[in-house]
């Protein structure tokens, strides 16, 4: 095995926790990370007035990978202005690292409202309404307008479908749903599906179906074993994988990647669950999500016998312990020791 540079962002509220258990399970599984530590987050904006300075993201550039916790303000503050941590550092490195796939893997876990589902969710990352495209005009007034465009290019939705087509061929079933609103978004919602279906022959072994989001809202509670991987663009990924993640078992469970699959630059991991600044010091997180997440980034830096092990230590604890009343770092031992 050799050593990875990798980056860690603790960030806010229990970033930093369930980091520490994602480091020390990592280190369980025999893998070395040349460790550097980012101050990035809400109290870094709120003492500094910075966000991501160009020169931090360069240095980040070298790394081989990004380890992330959680970022965001409390709730109810007013020292960090909607919007400024999401768009000035989460996607800020999704866009100029071009993460464009986010990949969101569903397991149930016992006592989950489905489990045995099993599925991934294939998210465009770097486009769609996330992209920036808007304003307002006459802002401040009874007349203002504000617009917020989807930008989607041929180039960004065709390699992120030919990601979730490899994908669906390297898993048992083979399946792979198109989501999107394609009756009302008749124009990024078409040049999605003739995407799809042009893509779609060079998988001759991936069988394929089509689903209005809406309807995937409710087939996810009804009958999520239905799915097998779905690829969908970056608002309705975001809005599906937090239904996902509850009816799997809630989003303590849930690992996200944020890959670069041509390896430009560094994937960045991270759990799908925010701050919890309610409960920031206390050892109560679940750090199974981030330890997952850690497990994802082993597998994508070439590591897979190692993040295999995480992911099978890490079910292992879930079967075994269902609605742990552990603490952060017990957990986080309990599943080291498995290794």
């Amino acid at each position: 095995m050799s050593s990875y540079k990798v980056g860690v962002i603790g960030g806010d509220g229990i970033g930093p926790d369930v980091l520490a258990e994602a480091l020390k399970v990592v280190d369980a599984a025999g893998v070395t990370l040349d460790t550097t530590e980012y101050e990035l987050g809400a109290k870094r904006y709120i003492r500094t007035g910075e966000v991501l300075p160009d020169s931090v993201l360069e240095e980040i550039r070298g790394q081989d990978a990004i380890l992330l916790g959680a970022i965001g303000a409390a709730i109810g503050s007013t020292e960090v202005p909607p919007g400024t941590l999401e768009r000035g550092l989460l996607l800020k490195l999704r866009f100029a690292l071009d993460l464009y796939i986010n990949l969101r893997p569903f397991t149930g876990v016992p006592g989950a409202p489905s489990p045995d589902c099993d599925f991934i969710v294939i998210r465009e990352n770097t486009e769609g309404t996330y992209a920036g495209e808007g304003g307002f005009l006459r802002k401040g007034t009874p007349f203002e307008v504000a617009t917020q465009g989807s930008v989607n290019t041929r180039h960004g939705v065709e390699r992120c479908a030919r990601y979730a087509f490899a994908l669906a061929e390297t898993r048992e079933r083979k399946h792979l749903t198109l989501v999107h609103k394609t009756n009302v978004l008749t124009f990024a919602g078409d040049l999605w599906q003739r995407t799809v279906d042009e893509v779609a022959p060079d998988y001759p072994g991936v069988s394929r179906d089509y689903n209005h989001v809406d309807a995937t809202c409710i087939y996810l509670v009804e009958n999520p074993a239905r799915y097998d991987v779905i690829v969908t663009d970056n608002l309705f990924g975001d809005i599906i994988t937090d239904l996902a993640g509850a009816i799997a078992g809630g989003i303590g469970y849930a690992a996200s990647a944020n890959l670069n699959p041509d390896r430009t630059g560094p994937s960045m991991f991270e759990p799908v669950h925010g701050a919890a600044h309610d409960i920031e010091g206390q050892n109560k997180a679940n750090p199974a999500a981030a330890i997952r997440s850690a497990a994802l980034m082993l597998d994508f830096l070439g590591e897979t016998a190692a993040g295999a092990a995480v992911t099978a230590a890490v079910n292992d604890f879930i079967n075994s312990t269902p609605n742990p009343t552990l603490s952060t770092t017990e957990i986080g031992d309990a599943i080291a020791e498995r290794l």
